[in-house]
């Protein structure tokens, strides 16, 4: 054998082992990714209805505030003297929490501030003091933090819940009513949620997120109704 067919032959087999060499380490890591994707589908699956640790994930809004407003800017908040200013649950450790005004989404579902330490009040509901039923909406938490109504469901009946008003009027209202509805059936329950449990008695309507959470859906699979009357 000449030098130069010693040459080829080694330069041959150096192609060969670099070639199996780069087959082994893909194969390796196609091996890796199957694991990896295997894991996570079974990660969820085991998960899928378990209680979510801390936080909700807002279909469609990954961007909620989790900053918790300054004293000041409590202070500074106003609204018209017939609206809902602040909600105060002395139970919860909810202290004049903005009740900011909210329409309905592009779903034609209840709106929610952005921020998860202020509440929504539906301007369609009724207002303070004019013996109709208001509804507030606020989050149970944000991707870090716990919201304003992460403990509403400890409520129970006899508990009060403290709306001021614009003007400064304070009214107050005793739960008579605490329930959490299954997501799928919590849209027809809204009926209920926007009438007092009391007949001719004004009211309000706390709703929030609770129960299981679901990957799937990228929400919790019930909601929280807190229905509430004035007290005389």
């Amino acid at each position: 054998m000449t030098i130069l067919e010693m040459s080829l032959k080694i330069k041959g087999w150096r192609k060969i082992t670099k070639w199996a060499i780069w087959s082994v380490l893909a194969l390796l890591l196609l091996v890796f990714l199957v694991r990896v994707i295997t894991f996570e589908n079974n990660y969820y699956s085991e998960k899928e209805g378990s209680e979510r640790a801390v936080t909700e994930q807002v279909v469609g809004n990954s961007d909620l505030d989790e900053t918790e407003p300054t004293e000041a800017e409590i202070k500074e908040y106003t609204v018209s003297p017939d609206r809902p200013r602040y909600l105060t649950i002395e139970k919860l450790g909810i202290t004049n929490s903005r009740i900011l005004p909210m329409g309905v989404n592009t779903n034609g579902e209840l709106d929610t501030p952005n921020n998860i330490f202020d509440v929504g009040w539906y301007e369609g509901s009724g207002k303070p003091g004019q013996g109709g039923t208001m509804i507030i909406d606020g989050h149970n938490g944000g991707p870090h933090v716990y919201g304003v109504f992460k403990n509403l469901p400890n409520l129970v009946e006899g508990d009060i819940i403290q709306v001021e008003r614009g003007d400064g009027a304070v009214f107050k209202y005793k739960v008579a009513e605490n329930k959490a509805v299954p997501l799928s059936d919590s849209n027809k329950y809204m009926a209920v949620a926007a009438k007092s449990p009391e007949y001719g008695k004004e009211s309000v309507t706390l709703i929030s997120c609770t129960g299981e959470w679901s990957q799937q859906q990228g929400t919790y699979l019930s909601r929280q109704f807190t229905r509430a009357v004035l007290v005389d």
